[in-house]
């Protein structure tokens, strides 16, 4: 940072210097010569010019000629009634060979009442400078005074003028500003034909020269057609007429933007395009060196920024989007905004800025590579080597850089070793930082957390795991968005929204800010179901299929103490029906057992050929409940995947809760639709329905359809309450889900919501 803000108060001093100094002025001409042709005006069809060229020198004869001539051709314009006449012809000097020419000069500008005479700096001295001006003869008969000095910019060319110029006692406007004074339009600069005041030279208010489109801009009559009076009738009529020479060898003639190749501009011209500048109220300016300054300051400053901010390339592209924008700027700035700005110096800034910056940050960048590298080597000794040898050709950064890469290479290696080996644990883990973000984690975790394996790195550990809760208290383990190391403890048992069973591993590596958390979740949702299907096992041995074992042996004992109290058949009959019930309930559970344990046989079936069997095998049931069993299926064929041996029970036991439960005469309705991409399996009987407070608990284990709410008045039916806990862990692993809807007195409707298999056609779409 120290070197960039050096090389940054170095740039924008010498930036500085260039613009103040003017040393690019040259290269700063040249855009504006480019930029000239988008700010040229269109020409004024009131200036005309009235030019002393070869035509007339040849007929006329040898230049200078006698001033009865000039006083004639003024008669002649002024005949036409112009706007304003101006003679680009200096007459300083007495005529000493006709003498009388002076006065009748004279006359004849006085009688045209609208003459602008020259003035120009005839020497330079010390003290000042002196005034080329008219006779005074001259002078008093003219209406205006202005001088034609121009500016010589330093590669030759004339695109400036002052607006003021002349003794610092009353300096005179531009001759074109003078030839609106003179066709009578107020101009606070007009000193109309007084005496040259004393003082030094003055040079005030400097232009650009906005320059007119077109070759010839200005309509333009030979002097010798004036004199013979050749001229259209009402050609110059209300116009600004400009005499002046063009002729080769005569008058000034200078270098412009808008001459041709290496031709030149007749001075008489170059007030034509002033005067159609100052008709059009273009003012073109030079910008203040304040303003210069600024304009090519800020460019190169944001040219720095870039590069310390942005990457090599992108610093290189916005370097010269800065430069492309400076010169469209101070191209346009012209047009625009009436100011000349100078864009070189900015230019060369940026062109510098990039390659000493570059210089710069590779110096530092080898010096760095070298650090690195040996820091790296001393740092990963037991990581694999690398296949090749190491680069020892090139210069030092090449070197440098291979070293680096070598030992980057190794360290890449023992990262990828370690996160290989954690991405194939079993367990699910996470790697977090000391603010709980996410670094690393394998693929049983995203497996167990339902989410795409690239999709955990930078996600917080409190939003992943904050379901997590202790199951005494209910508690939050992880809190969201807050800082989850250091808090935990080493192991915990807790259950997330699902209901599965962990044991969270978390253990904290380093202190503070630099801490790496690694968080292990071992799923005991196994042992603890294996426990709670032990406890249901020991609740029913001792509870459930005791009490028909020992109503058998009740009726036994009585049996031989009062024989005669019930006849053999009465005795085997209820003998028989304890045992029944006993084996019911024995085979109940063996089959809940079975369907929460053991994998299942998946195969294709239909479930409409599966309820025609169900309701097949329910209709003797159904005879001796003398309950009626409807089937609604408008479904010739149903596709499903899975155990057709689990389904066809647990359907066989909906139906047979629903006979169970149906009033004789009723009926139980049995319907299979599509619902969505699944099937629904529905089973409705008419009976007493299920209290609201206890729809919730009927597919638990034991709770019989008695103690689900069976409302009272319905006949007594037996159970122990495992056929629906079957029905409810077939249809969950298969993957489905069930629905229960109940009023009391109207009967109960379950509904068996199956996946639907894909067709052929599914699978290709």
């Amino acid at each position: 940072m120290r070197e960039w803000l050096a090389l940054s108060l170095g740039l924008l001093g010498l930036v500085s210097w260039l613009t103040v100094s003017g040393a690019l002025h040259r290269l700063d001409l040249l855009a504006q010569d480019a930029a000239m042709r988008l700010r040229m005006l269109a020409p004024n069809p009131d200036i005309v010019l009235i030019a002393i060229d070869d035509a007339s020198v040849e007929a006329i004869g040898r230049w200078p000629w006698r001033r009865a001539l000039h006083a004639q051709a003024i008669a002649q314009i002024s005949a036409q009634s112009p706007r304003a006449l101006g003679l680009d012809i200096l007459f300083g000097e007495p005529d000493a060979d006709y003498p009388g020419d002076d006065a009748l000069l004279a006359r004849a500008i006085a009688s045209a009442g609208n003459v602008v005479l020259p003035v120009a700096q005839r020497a330079i001295h010390a003290s000042g400078g002196a005034a080329d001006a008219p006779l005074p003869l001259l002078r008093q008969a003219a209406a205006q005074l202005g001088h034609v000095q121009v500016q010589v910019d330093p590669d030759g060319a004339v695109r400036h003028l002052f607006a003021r110029e002349g003794p610092a006692g009353g300096p005179w406007p531009h001759l074109s500003v003078a030839m609106l004074c003179a066709a009578g339009t107020q101009q606070p600069a007009c000193r109309g034909n007084a005496a040259p005041a004393s003082g030094a030279w003055l040079r005030e208010d400097l232009r650009g020269t906005v320059f007119t489109a077109g070759r010839p801009p200005f309509a333009r009559y030979s002097y010798v057609d004036v004199l013979k009076g050749q001229l259209p009738a009402g050609a110059l009529r209300g116009k600004y007429v400009l005499v002046g020479a063009s002729a080769v060898g005569l008058g000034d003639m200078f270098a412009a933007p808008v001459a041709s190749r290496g031709g030149r501009v007749a001075g008489v011209e170059l007030l034509a395009h002033a005067l159609n500048a100052e008709l059009a109220g273009a003012h073109l300016r030079p910008a203040g060196p304040a303003v210069n300054v600024l304009f090519n300051l800020l460019p190169v400053v944001a040219a720095l920024l870039s590069l310390v901010l942005l990457g090599p390339l992108a610093g290189l592209m916005g370097c010269a989007a800065l430069a492309l924008a400076s010169v469209l700027l101070a191209t346009l700035g012209a047009p625009l905004l009436g100011w000349e700005l100078s864009a070189a110096p900015a230019l060369a800034g940026i062109a510098l800025a990039y390659p000493l910056w570059s210089w710069r940050r590779l110096s530092t960048a080898a010096r760095f590579l070298q650090l690195q590298m040996q820091a790296l080597q001393a740092q990963v000794p037991l990581a694999p080597q690398p296949d090749g040898p190491m680069v020892r050709y090139g210069d030092a950064l090449e070197r440098r850089i291979a070293a680096v890469e070598e030992a980057s290479g190794r360290l890449q290696r023992l990262h990828h070793f370690v996160s290989e080996s954690l991405r194939h644990l079993p367990s699910p883990t996470l790697v977090c930082d000391a603010a709980g973000r996410v670094l690393l984690a394998n693929s049983a975790a995203a497996q167990h957390l339902a989410l795409a394996e690239e999709a955990l790195p930078g996600r917080h550990i409190g939003q992943l795991l904050g379901d997590l809760t202790e199951p005494q208290t209910g508690k939050a383990l992880f809190e969201p968005h807050t800082a989850a190391l250091g808090l935990q403890r080493p192991r915990q048992e807790a259950r997330d929204a699902r209901g599965r069973d962990l044991l969270v591993l978390c253990q904290v590596h380093g202190r503070k800010a630099a801490a790496l958390g690694l968080i292990t979740l071992v799923d005991l949702s196994a042992i603890r179901q294996a426990q709670r299907q032990r406890d249901q096992a020991l609740n029913f041995i001792s509870h459930d299929i005791r009490a028909p074992a020992a109503s058998i042996l009740t009726l036994l004992e009585m049996q031989r103490e009062f024989p005669a109290q019930l006849a053999p058949a009465q005795l085997l009959a209820r003998i028989e029906r304890h045992a029944q019930a006993a084996l019911s309930m024995a085979q109940g559970f063996v089959q809940l057992a079975s369907a929460q344990a053991d994998s299942y046989q998946r195969a294709p079936f239909d479930l409409v050929a599966l309820l025609h069997e169900v309701v097949d095998g329910a209709w003797e049931a159904a005879q001796g409940c003398d309950v009626r069993v409807s089937l609604e299926c408008p479904h010739v064929e149903a596709l499903f995947e899975g155990d057709r041996n689990l389904i066809l029970r647990a359907v066989g036991n909906v139906l047979g809760n629903a006979l169970k439960f149906s009033p004789r005469g009723g009926i139980a309705h049995c319907t299979l639709q599509r619902h969505g991409d699944r099937w629904r399996i529905g089973v409705r009987d008419e009976g007493p329905g299920i209290a609201p407070e206890l729809r919730a608990r009927v597919f638990e284990p034991f709770m019989s359809g008695g103690a689900a709410g069976v409302q009272a008045g319905a006949r007594r039916v037996g159970g122990v309450g495992l056929g629906l806990a079957f029905v409810d862990t077939v249809v969950r692993r298969h993957g489905g889900s069930i629905e229960l809807e109940s009023e009391p007195g109207q009967g109960a409707h379950f509904m068996l919501l199956l996946p639907a298999a894909r067709t052929a056609d599914d699978r290709h779409a």
